[in-house]
């Protein structure tokens, strides 16, 4: 018998810390978990698929990710109810932005074509313990400025290995970053955070497993002088063999937008 499928884009926002990533895994909480268990109550007997547009990992946080909902039989008649009626029954850490139908040809992890991340952090002081879902403290101080410029070294295309975890020999290395820059965080504010915080924004195709995080990592070893610019510049030769040693804490990491257009 011949099943009528339909196709839509679903954009989300969710708060990571309490969870253990996007992938649905035996025995723990994570987003894509939640999510499934909340259209399964909402549509009750009609037969659905999500698929993400890519994974994120515990305790990391999304300002806007992506999914895509395949339904079958019966279309969603009212956007707009629809979303109120997900948002009710979603954890309060988890919200729905918009949807939008699309065709059979779509596909949410090739059609992706920019994926924006931040990384959020501050440093020489203790911050309040409210800061820490989202903000990277840094205890002691940090030059700042040569953090800088050591992020703009990340820009264009280079050889990441050492910038993945867990490499192996036969991985596709080569990755392009289409913009790399530490600035003064405007974009995320509340009353306890610090006087001044910094974000780390970062904009390409396609990253590599921690590949951001052991970008910030070797950006923190800069900042307390452990690194210079020219190492920075000699772990994207091709010819690097030495993995970076330093992963970022994952709570500063989020996935800001995702661009399909």
């Amino acid at each position: 018998m011949f099943e009528k499928r339909y196709y839509y884009l679903i954009k989300f926002q969710y708060l990571g810390y309490r969870f253990h990533g996007w992938q649905k895994q035996p025995n723990v909480k994570t987003i894509h978990l939640m999510i499934d268990r909340t259209l399964k109550y909402i549509l009750g007997e009609q037969r659905f698929k999500t698929l993400g547009a890519g994974r994120t990992d515990a305790m990391v946080s999304a300002n806007e990710a992506a999914l895509e909902l395949f339904l079958y039989d019966e279309p969603i008649e009212d956007f707009v109810a629809f979303l109120n009626l997900f948002n009710q029954n979603l954890p309060q850490d988890i919200r729905a932005l918009s949807i939008k139908e699309v065709d059979k040809s779509f596909n949410v992890i090739q059609d992706s074509k920019i994926k924006e991340y931040h990384y959020l952090f501050s440093e020489g002081q203790k911050n309040h313990p409210f800061c820490a879902p989202i903000l990277t403290t840094i205890l002691e101080p940090l030059n700042v400025d040569i953090m800088k410029k050591g992020a703009k070294l990340f820009e264009g295309t280079h050889n990441f290995k050492s910038y993945c975890y867990k490499a192996t020999a036969t991985g596709e290395f080569e990755r392009t970053i289409e913009s790399c820059e530490i600035v003064t965080n405007t974009d995320y504010v509340a009353n306890f955070f610090p006087e001044t915080s910094y974000v780390l924004k970062v904009r390409g195709k396609g990253f590599m497993r921690n590949q951001i995080r052991l970008m910030f990592g070797a950006l923190i070893k800069l900042g307390r002088g452990e690194f210079t610019l020219d190492d920075i510049k000699k772990t994207l030769s091709t010819d690097t063999t030495t993995p970076m040693d330093y992963i970022a804490p994952a709570s500063g990491l989020i996935l800001h937008a995702i661009d399909f257009d």
